[in-house]
C-alpha cells in the first residue's frame, strides 16, 4: 500500500510536531518552511531557555471564543503526554515551581532534538517556499499546494504557518490568506503577550523602575482583566509578565476606541483596612521633615517623586506646611495610579498574536470543516495562551492532533 503524503505548511513548533507524529505513524511527510531554518521561534522562547510546557495546566490560562473546544483538546494532549514526548527524543526536562524547561535551560537543545527526530524519520524539509495558494486537485484524489513557481501535491495538508506575531522569525499572517481561500473566516487579531503604550509621557521620569503591583484592565466601569507580578516602566508606557498578561484585552478595547484604561496598584498586599492603619501610623513622621522625606521607604524613590509632583507638592516643601489633601492624593496614587493606553508595541514585539481561524470551523481533530484533508495547527488558530508555557504546550498538542487524524487511512 502507498504511503499517505503528507504536506505540511511551517516548520515551528506545531509544524515540527506534526512531521515527527505523521511520520512515525508511517506517512512520507515533506515540511514546506518559508525562511532558511526550521523553529526559529523556539530559541527565543523563555528567554532563550524554551518553556516547554506547564505542570499547572488549566483552561482559564487560555483565550478563544470557544474555550470548550481548547479544553477539549487539551485533555487528549496535555502536560503529560508532552514531557512523554520529549523524553522519548531523549531530552531531560527540568521542572521550576510547574514551569517545565530543558534541564540545561538552553533553547537550542529543544530544537535540536526535534530536528534530529525529523533526520531519523526521513522527513523532506523545503527550505524558501513560501505557500501562497492551496486547492483541490481537478480529480479531487489530492490537495495541490503552490508557491507560484512550484506545485506540490498531497493527499493530506497541515496548514502550521503560525500567527503575524514575531514576523522575524517566520511567521507574517499568510496563514489566514491560506484559510481565507478554503473560506474559513478569520477571528480578529490583535498583538498579544506585548508591551503597552500610554498616553502619560512623565513615565519617562521612571523609565527602567521595576515594582511589585497588580494592574487592572477596565471597560467603562467593569474591570474586565488583572494580573500581579513586577511590572516594568519604561519612557514609552509600561512592560513586564503582567503587562503581557492583559494585553490581549487591552488590544481588543484599542480596536473599538481610542484609548483604554488601566489602573496599577503597588502596594497590593495592603486592603481598605491595613492601608487607613499605614497612614494612620507614618502621621508619627509628620515632624520636621520635608515631604520628600516624610514618604522615603514606601516605594521606589522615582516612583514617589513622581507621585509627589503629581499631586502638586513640592518635594523640598515642610510635611506639616503641605495641603492634607495633596497627601492623600499621593497615598491614593500607591493603591490606584490610573494610565491612558494608546496602542502596543507591534507584532514584531509580540510574542504571540490574539485571534486567528474560527475553531467553530475546525473539527476537534483539527480538520477544516470547508475543506477535507486540511488540518491546522498551532497559532494559525484563535487559540492563544497566557505565559508560562501555555503556548507551546498548545503547539505541541495541536501539532500532535492533527498529525494524528491527517495520518489515519
Amino acid at each position: 500500500m502507498d504511503r499517505l503524503k503528507i504536506g505540511i505548511v511551517g516548520g515551528g513548533a506545531a509544524g515540527m510536531m506534526a512531521a515527527i507524529t505523521a511520520a512515525g505513524q508511517g506517512a512520507a511527510v515533506t515540511i514546506l518552511e518559508r525562511g532558511e531554518r526550521l523553529g526559529r521561534k523556539i530559541l527565543v522562547t523563555g528567554n532563550g531557555r524554551c518553556n516547554l510546557g506547564n505542570r499547572n495546566l488549566d483552561i482559564d490560562c487560555y483565550y478563544g471564543r470557544d474555550k470548550e473546544w481548547i479544553a477539549g483538546c487539551l485533555k487528549r494532549f496535555g502536560t503529560e503526554e508532552t514531557i512523554h514526548f520529549f523524553q522519548g527524543l531523549g531530552l531531560l526536562i527540568k521542572n521550576k515551581n510547574g514551569y517545565l524547561y530543558p534541564a540545561c535551560e538552553q533553547a537550542a537543545v529543544v530544537l535540536d532534538v526535534l530536528r534530529n527526530e525529523l533526520k531519523v524519520l526521513g522527513i523532506e524539509v523545503i527550505y524558501e517556499c513560501k505557500i501562497n495558494q492551496i486547492q483541490k486537485d481537478k480529480n479531487g484524489d489530492g490537495i495541490l499546494v503552490s508557491d507560484g513557481n512550484r506545485t506540490f501535491m498531497f493527499d493530506r495538508v497541515i496548514l502550521a504557518c503560525g500567527s503575524k506575531a514575531a514576523p522575524k522569525t517566520g511567521s507574517d499572517g499568510s496563514g489566514y490568506k491560506l484559510a481565507g481561500q478554503l473560506g474559513h473566516s478569520i477571528v480578529p487579531t490583535v498583538p498579544a503577550l506585548v508591551q503597552l503604550r500610554c498616553r502619560e509621557e512623565y513615565l519617562k521620569a521612571v523609565a527602567g523602575v521595576r515594582a511589585e503591583g497588580k494592574i487592572f484592565v477596565y471597560r467603562g466601569k467593569s474591570c474586565i482583566a488583572e494580573d500581579a507580578g513586577e511590572i516594568q516602566f519604561t519612557d514609552y508606557g509600561i512592560s513586564g509578565i503582567p503587562v503581557f498578561q492583559v494585553s490581549r484585552e487591552v488590544n481588543y478595547i484599542l480596536r473599538e476606541q481610542k484609548e483604554a484604561e488601566v489602573v496599577i496598584n503597588l502596594l497590593p498586599g495592603y486592603d481598605d483596612k491595613t492601608f487607613s492603619q499605614l497612614i494612620e501610623n507614618r502621621r508619627l513622621l509628620q515632624t520636621d521633615r520635608t515631604v520628600e522625606e516624610f514618604f522615603t521607604g514606601m516605594l521606589h524613590k522615582k516612583i514617589m517623586t513622581l507621585f509627589i509632583k503629581l499631586s502638586g507638592l513640592k518635594p523640598n516643601l515642610s510635611v506639616e506646611q503641605a495641603d492634607e489633601g495633596a497627601l492623600k492624593q499621593v497615598y491614593a496614587l500607591c493603591r490606584s495610579w490610573k494610565l491612558h493606553v494608546t496602542g502596543s508595541n507591534p507584532y514584531d514585539s509580540a510574542q504571540v498574536c490574539a485571534g486567528g481561524v474560527d475553531v467553530s470551523e475546525v473539527t476537534e481533530n483539527m480538520e477544516s470543516k470547508r475543506m477535507s484533508g486540511v488540518y491546522f495547527a498551532g497559532e494559525i488558530l484563535d487559540v492563544d495562551g497566557k505565559c508560562g508555557g501555555y503556548n507551546l504546550q498548545w503547539a505541541w498538542c495541536s501539532g500532535y492532533l492533527a498529525a494524528a487524524a491527517a495520518a489515519e487511512r
